[in-house]
């Protein structure tokens, strides 16, 4: 067995590859587009890639979705029990029961069986505040991060505040983790490069500045092992592409008298179990549950002529494209390139519920990019902060809205396939011999795993193997 480590440099493209100079120095070796499955966001690629399943197999069809038994709409759940299909470490272990695995703030990773994982938590307390916080395996390792690396840095690793700190802290945390255990397999995210390509966009030159940053974070981690003799992976989920706009699906269904609204104290909220329509958006990517089945067809018609959408797959077309499962909606929207998809239902912003313009990745019905970004309409934005935060500290309950509504702000997103290959995500290996000859699959990625931990040399069947066993299961 060879040890490997997998650096996740969510982003990371062959158009950025250019301003990462140690990472560019791998790739040099062996680099490879990655293929991502439909949707292209977190929770769907990386359930692929560590299952070698497509979304309609492991049933993550997105990074939440609406679950018909409870007539909620769920987001950013952590059990590993809702990913179906053997993983990674399972089979690894499997083949050699001396395997150890480690999993670094991958998604869905509470109760995964791997040997060692770590992920944010956080405390949400009686009186309202939310505490930064880990969840880890073994559970004592939990104090002993705090106590060798400080606090995770919850609010700098999404939100407005949402920078370089908390990508160095996992970094950190990753080489702590392998002073103290030695795993077989790291698997390492690092989420940098995420926010400010959402926030500016792909093509902003701001952005080289940004991948050297994350590139001089992974430099130590890949060098380290190299040094050790560890094998190294890098690659990426996703390509962000620049948005000139959001799609307003769920008002466009508003409008059209299919999404039904409870009232609480002079806000709207989303009453999915009474809608006969609604979508739960997520990036440039929406499912969409519609109650009557001979109503599909009307809401089909209704989605095709949204500006902004390219596609609509109804049940066939999303058995063919591999998301069609339980999980997912009786028809499953598609952005254009440029547009992504908003999740607001209601129709005046004096009518928006109160977490609206607050960090609140659960209750919200959909993904919002805007909570990477401050208000621009407050005067004072850090003093908005500190007042709140001070009131917070004296015990008081504190609504941190300091959130826009308005998701023009938004000029970067993903979720539909990029249109060229060096604007979508990538593989890169230490070992050259272990590639395919095009292409690798987001689900190909656990065997090519799986083939760096345990051929000890290239193997030529791997090297000329594409894979098409895998992309078909």
């Amino acid at each position: 067995m060879r040890r490997t480590l997998v650096l996740n440099i969510v982003g990371l493209t062959a158009d950025l590859l250019p301003h990462a100079p140690a990472i560019s120095r791998l790739a040099a070796r062996g680099m490879r587009p990655l293929l991502p499955v439909l949707p292209a966001v977190t929770c769907s690629v990386q359930a692929s890639m560590l299952t070698g399943l497509p979304p309609g197999g492991h049933g993550c069809v997105a990074n939440g979705w609406y679950d018909r038994d409870l007539s909620e709409i769920l987001f950013w759940k952590q059990s590993n029990r809702l990913v179906s299909g053997e993983t990674l470490w399972e089979e690894a272990r499997r083949r050699d029961p001396a395997f150890v695995g480690a999993k670094l703030f991958w998604w869905y990773n509470m109760y995964s069986g791997a040997d060692i994982s770590v992920t944010p938590r956080p405390i949400y307390a009686a009186d309202g505040r939310k505490l930064p916080d880990i969840h880890t395996h073994p559970a004592p390792l939990r104090g002993e991060l705090a106590q060798a690396l400080g606090p995770f840095p919850l609010f700098r690793f999404w939100g407005p505040g949402a920078d370089i700190v908390s990508s160095r802290w996992i970094a950190d945390c990753a080489a702590e983790v392998e002073r103290r255990y030695r795993p077989s397999l790291s698997l390492v995210y690092l989420p940098h490069l995420d926010y400010d390509l959402q926030r500016l966009g792909p093509d902003d030159p701001r952005i080289p500045a940004q991948v050297a940053a994350v590139d001089a974070l992974a430099a130590p981690l890949i060098e380290t092992a190299e040094r050790e003799g560890t094998r190294v992976v890098v690659l990426s989920e996703y390509g962000i592409t620049g948005v000139s706009g959001p799609v307003a699906i769920n008002r466009a269904l508003r409008w059209a008298g299919l999404i039904a609204v409870r009232e609480e104290q002079g806000g709207e909220l989303l009453d999915p179990g009474a809608s006969e329509a609604f979508a739960v958006a997520d990036h440039q990517l929406a499912h969409v549950y519609v109650r009557r089945p001979e109503q599909v067809a009307a809401v089909r018609d209704l989605l095709l002529g949204l500006d902004g959408v390219e596609r609509v797959l109804d049940a066939e077309a999303q058995r063919a494209a591999g998301i069609r499962h339980p999980r997912a909606g009786e028809l499953v929207a598609v952005a254009r390139a440029d547009r992504w998809f908003s999740y607001p239902y209601w129709l005046d912003d004096d009518r928006a519920p109160d977490f609206a313009r607050t960090v609140e990745i659960h209750r919200k019905p959909g993904y919002d990019p805007a909570e990477l970004f401050l208000d621009p309409a407050l005067p004072w934005p850090k003093a908005s902060i500190a007042w709140r935060l001070a009131k917070k500290a004296l015990g008081f309950r504190t609504l941190m809205d300091v959130i826009p509504l308005d998701a023009g702000l938004v000029k970067g997103s993903h979720g539909r396939p990029t249109d060229r290959a060096e604007a979508g995500p990538l593989l890169i290996s230490s070992e050259p011999g272990l590639l395919p000859d095009g292409p690798v699959p987001a689900q190909a990625v656990k065997s090519l795993l799986l083939a760096h931990l345990f051929d000890p040399t290239p193997s030529p069947f791997l090297s000329h193997h594409s894979f098409d066993e895998v992309t078909v299961r």
